[in-house]
């Protein structure tokens, strides 16, 4: 099969774009696959940020992007299936079958009938996401959470780190993060860790200032390797996203980096909400809390609880399997079977 993927934020190279190239490389072992982007260069770029194989993966002109209404038409008619992250609008597409996505929980997404009538599918992260999605989409929608690589080699040096991944942005409230940190008990050292981009610049300074004098490293775009090393060395691992907020799309719609650091044997502590919620189950496998009060105090029943931390590692090790990379793809292999036969 010719098989087209666009994903308009393809080049910020987040989780996000993770669950689309992972997409990507699997289905490029057998059928033609094709990435709508006008860098040609982006998915070098992203084999190397996000360590995914893209090397049988192509990029085409990218029909999706200058509005014009004919070249969508015509580019997509090539195609036996196109696979579309939405950005909160659906495509016009002329594919023979075609897949949406949504990452994000729009309440109100515009399409009539017959657009929405291209579509054999609806593929929402998260029961989180598809639970917030406009209510006329969610009867036609799936869940696939998101690939994870999660058989990984067990660390044995952890330290006294405190790990957080995420896009440098003011919706993955790093700051909330550094603030609390500045509470911590003396002798860890607290890592943020994301990708950044030009547009957040200030916020990124912002971090920088707050968190000098403090152990405190911002380490932003850095490879796949230094995050594999972090996640080997960090102890406990932070999540703030959807700390203060009330609308759904700025919540944490998933939480992919949660599921990372809990296959490499980090104990998650993450706000409580959004998608996150799916994955850890309280004083089980992670712990979730509503206030950073609340953070800190289970941060320290951590530190000073060697037996309780010694069970919640083998625990959030077992619960991350659940969300192993072959489980996504097994669900995508399956739902491309029963759309086009």
């Amino acid at each position: 099969m010719h098989i087209g993927i666009y994903n308009p934020y393809v080049d910020s190279m987040s989780g996000g774009e993770r669950y689309s190239l992972a997409l990507a490389s699997h289905w490029s072992r057998t059928h033609e696959v094709d990435v709508f982007w006008k860098d040609p260069t982006v998915l070098a770029k992203a084999q190397e940020r996000l360590h995914v194989d893209l090397g049988k993966v192509h990029v085409a002109p990218n029909v999706f992007y200058d509005g014009n209404f004919f070249k969508k038409l015509l580019g997509s008619s090539q195609y036996d299936l196109i696979f579309f992250l939405s950005d909160g609008s659906v495509p016009t597409s002329l594919a023979r079958h075609n897949i949406l996505h949504f990452q994000v929980p729009f309440p109100s997404v515009f399409v009539g009938p017959w657009k929405l009538s291209r579509y054999d599918a609806i593929v929402c992260n998260s029961v989180f996401t598809k639970t917030n999605l406009d209510p006329a989409l969610q009867g036609k929608a799936i869940v696939i959470y998101p690939p994870v690589t999660t058989r990984v080699p067990a660390s044995t040096k952890k330290g006294k780190i405190i790990l957080t991944v995420g896009r440098f942005h003011p919706t993955k409230k790093q700051d909330v993060l550094i603030e609390a940190f500045k509470k911590m008990t003396p002798g860890w050292k607290l890592i943020c860790i994301g990708g950044l981009l030009p547009a957040d610049r200030t916020y990124f300074e912002l971090l920088q200032k707050t968190s000098d004098g403090y152990p405190i490293d911002l380490v932003a775009n850095g490879s796949f390797d230094t995050l594999q090393s972090y996640y080997k060395k960090a102890t406990i691992y932070w999540h703030a996203a959807g700390f203060g907020q009330v609308d759904p799309k700025l919540q944490e719609h998933f939480g992919i980096s949660t599921v990372e650091a809990m296959a490499y044997g980090c104990i998650p502590v993450v706000y409580n909400g959004g998608g996150l919620i799916e994955i850890i189950q309280e004083n089980k496998n992670g712990f979730l809390w509503n206030t950073p009060n609340e953070l800190l105090a289970k941060t320290r029943e951590i530190v000073s609880n060697s037996q309780l931390a010694k069970k919640i590692i083998v625990q959030c090790i077992e619960r991350s399997h659940d969300f192993d990379e072959t489980n996504f793809f097994v669900a995508f292999d399956g739902l491309l079977t029963q759309i086009t036969t």
